[in-house]
């Protein structure tokens, strides 16, 4: 359950808590596949506001504005694919693609 509900953090809010949630869960959890959904949960959260700045910066191009629009739905849609397939399988770590793992 705890794995689910680092997926749910976004939907709390898209600063301070959407990350808060997993780090907390990182360094008070011991099982090591919560600590690998804990990481990918931050990682994707790291990649949004990486995209958001670069897609915010091509507005001007006109192009970003469609961007930021489809990085709306996908931050809004992967999680819950997330928590669906943590929930169906709890014994392996989620991965979300195309992002970078930074940590």
């Amino acid at each position: 359950m705890l794995k689910a509900f680092m997926g749910c953090s976004l939907f709390f809010s898209s600063t301070i808590v959407s990350v808060g949630i997993p780090i907390a869960i990182l360094f008070v959890t011991e099982d090591s596949i919560v600590k690998a959904n804990a990481k990918e949960s931050l990682n994707f959260h790291i990649n949004l506001y990486i995209y958001a700045i670069i897609f915010a910066l091509l507005i001007a191009v006109i192009i970003g504005i469609p961007l930021l629009i489809i990085l709306g739905l996908i931050s809004w849609i992967m999680p819950i694919i997330a928590i669906v397939k943590v929930l169906t399988d709890p014994d392996t770590p989620y991965r979300y693609p195309f992002i970078f793992r930074l940590l």
